[in-house]
């Protein structure tokens, strides 16, 4: 017996061959399951789901994908994955998770597959949270358009397409809904597959939702709706035949709404005998029942089907016991693939060529950007008003729509969620997305996203998902912006491990930060200061530079010396380690005393230059960390703990911290707003208390 099977190979196949392929493929499932239940006190250590019940329209899909199609399954989609030709065997290592489990080395639950094979179709990095993965496969389909559009798509006879699966209760998120929106608006190659089993774990239809997602979808102009029995297999297999030939040659989105029953638990720790009454029903409705039955119709004999129930039998038992000896994940692999090793090591190009007159911060970035894109087609930019009418609400991005068109610059709707998570998918299809949330206060609905999908893509793919992408944020107080445009938010963001995160103050080193950034192959999010964008704050002149050449560029994770001094006998000194606007609050309090300052200007927080940083605090021997966020329980809070861990016997004084007073907004009202905040004037305050300790 084949497993390994492509089922696509042989696109002439016969019903009668199709039928026992797909029995043999449903029997697997159902006999791994059943073995699953069998040797609990083993697979129960970790959580699964199967597939049970939903075989059918699973592997309809499966069988039907081509190596240049990306799938999204989710956690119940074992099927799927033995319909595209995953083993028994390769399952049964990630149930187990063992080291050689293909998807994630050990690292995430049965069933949350990433592949990239080159004979296979392609799979991100599936995540737990339900209804997550439809924002990135969403942004697989942007990008295969995109690509298309520019005229960089490979050529093939058969056009790729994207597809997600769902559960119908997973719909209800909001997140889905962007998706949905997105597919709709952009007219994406992309099939939903929603299974609706009429469960959300021990929650019933009736209790959470209002309408089934056939009804639900009537208001997505655009998206064309399947309903079906999904536990018939031919029914299943000709709908999806039809929808993916669709999708390939009309490039537009499909939703098949596929019913079926949830034959076995909700997940191994969830069982269905805690809470359902609906059993004896639902097995009546069983898939593998019913393809039995059909193989009986197609004149295929019983002694046929026995042999291969027997041959499965032995493979899935065989695999097993195989599986349990395989090895278990040694302690050093936990820190592979925190990220993919970048090319920029070290600082190149020329940061101030002669002939040039200073350049305002924003227009750095705006010059980074328009090299980029004029060098790689791959590069493109999107987000809320980034388009041709206004070109960013900081014109960060004017002109970029007027010269490089529409399809390569375009606005998004108001959708954090997807303008964040939708780079996981460009980034899948080798695109380069530069993306824009308006205000660092609106970071927060993309937060999900971020977090889940784009900062541990890398990580729980075992390496083979980077997600190389920049997602740029106005952020810090400036002109009374008040409490919904004014936040600070690196403290959050810090506390997010997989992505890298840069925090520049003049406008050359974000250019140079800039262009780390895009050759970066890991997500980058870029903090730009709107409060010295353009240097109109008094002592704030110097974060206009002299625009840096095309080739400049500075690695992440090295500080800037924006003023040095020598440790003196006669009188004390100290050094402020600070970044953004606390690099001009530092500057213009320096100008207050002998000669006693340094300040080391971080330009990254993550990874941050902690031994420029310990090597300045051992120096002066007194440190004060500055920056605009209140300070408990922040970003500036844990530099300080950890300079003290690493310059105790040095230091003379305790670290100091300065920031913003802790309240939870900042106010409107300009004195409010000076109240709050930082300033030069407060800082002098605190050197000459700490240079006196």
């Amino acid at each position: 017996m084949e497993m390994t099977k492509r089922h696509f190979l042989n696109k002439e196949i016969s019903m009668t061959d199709l039928l026992k392929s797909a029995y043999r493929l449903m029997f697997t499932a159902k006999t791994m399951t059943d073995l699953f239940e069998q040797e609990k006190k083993i697979t129960s250590k970790y959580v699964h789901a199967t597939s049970r019940g939903h075989e059918a329209i699973q592997l309809a899909l499966g069988m039907q994908l081509l190596p240049q199609d990306f799938v999204s399954p989710y956690y119940r989609d074992d099927s799927i994955l033995l319909g595209i030709g995953i083993t028994p065997y390769e399952l049964m290592l990630q149930l187990l998770a063992k080291r050689d489990d293909p998807f994630s080395g050990g690292r995430t639950y049965y069933a949350h597959p990433s592949l990239r094979r080159d004979d296979f179709p392609k799979i991100i990095h599936q995540s737990s949270g339900t209804g997550m993965q439809a924002i990135p496969t969403t942004g697989i389909a942007m990008g295969m358009k995109y690509k298309e559009e520019t005229g960089i798509a490979e050529i093939l006879d058969d056009k790729p397409i994207a597809v997600c699966s769902l559960g119908d209760a997973s719909c209800t998120e909001g997140e889905v809904s962007e998706a949905f929106q997105m597919a709709a608006l952009k007219q994406l190659p992309i099939l939903y597959l929603v299974q609706d089993n009429e469960w959300d774990i021990s929650a019933s239809a009736d209790e959470i939702r209002a309408q089934d997602i056939t009804q639900y979808m009537q208001g997505f102009n655009g998206i064309e709706t399947r309903t079906i029995d999904g536990t018939d297999f031919i029914k299943s297999y000709e709908t999806v035949k039809e929808c993916i030939k669709i999708i390939r040659e009309e490039r537009r989105p499909i939703l098949i709404h596929a019913k079926v029953p949830l034959l076995n638990h909700h997940t191994s720790g969830v069982r269905k005998e805690w809470y359902r009454d609906d059993l004896e029903e639902c097995a009546k409705n069983d898939p593998l029942i019913k393809l039995r039955n059909q193989l009986s119709e197609f004149s295929i004999e019983d002694s046929e089907v026995e042999t291969i129930e027997k041959e499965v039998a032995e493979l899935v038992r065989t695999d097993f016991e195989n599986a349990l000896l395989g090895e278990d994940p040694k302690p050093e692999d936990a820190y592979k693939h925190d990220f993919a090793p970048t090319p920029i090591t070290e600082e190149k190009g020329e940061r101030s060529p002669s002939g040039k007159i200073p350049t305002v911060m924003v227009d750095c970035a705006l010059f980074a950007i328009r090299e980029l894109m004029t060098k790689h087609p791959e590069a493109l930019l999107y987000g809320q008003d980034v388009g041709l009418r206004l070109g960013g609400v900081f014109r960060e991005a004017i002109t970029l729509a007027a010269q490089f068109g529409e399809k390569r610059v375009f606005n998004t709707p108001i959708q954090e969620a997807f303008i964040v998570g939708s780079t996981v998918g460009m980034s899948a299809v080798g695109l380069k997305p530069i993306v824009e949330v308006q205000f660092a206060d609106y970071i927060w609905p993309g937060l999900n996203q971020l977090f889940t999908e784009v900062s541990r893509s890398y990580y729980l793919s075992n390496g083979k998902w980077p997600v190389s992408m920049i997602l740029r944020v106005p952020i810090g107080a400036y002109g009374s912006g008040g409490p919904y445009h004014s936040s600070s938010v690196e403290s959050v963001l810090t506390n997010i491990k997989g992505i890298k995160i840069a925090y520049p103050s003049t406008g050359a080193d974000l250019k140079g930060l800039m262009k780390a950034a895009f050759y970066d192959p890991n997500p980058v999010v870029m903090l730009e200061h709107k409060g010295l964008y353009w240097s109109k704050i008094e002592g704030t002149e110097n974060a206009k530079t002299i625009e840096p050449d095309e080739d400049y560029i500075i690695p992440f994770g090295k500080a800037r010396e924006v003023l040095l001094c020598e440790n003196r006998q006669d009188k004390p000194t100290l050094t402020i380690i600070t970044y953004g606007m606390g690099v001009y609050w530092a500057s213009n309090a320096a100008k207050e005393f002998d000669n006693q300052i340094e300040i080391i200007d971080l330009r990254t927080l993550a990874p941050l230059d902690e031994n420029r940083v310990f090597e300045s605090v051992k120096k002066h021997n007194r440190c004060i960390v500055l920056t605009e966020e209140p300070i408990n329980n922040s970003f500036a809070q844990s530099l300080a703990a950890r300079i003290s861990d690493n310059c105790f016997r040095q230091l003379d004084a305790p670290v100091k911290v300065v920031g913003a007073k802790d309240l939870p907004a900042i106010p409107i009202n300009s004195e409010l707003e000076k109240e709050m905040l930082p300033n030069t004037q407060k800082l002098i305050i605190e050197i000459e208390q700490l240079l006196k300790y």
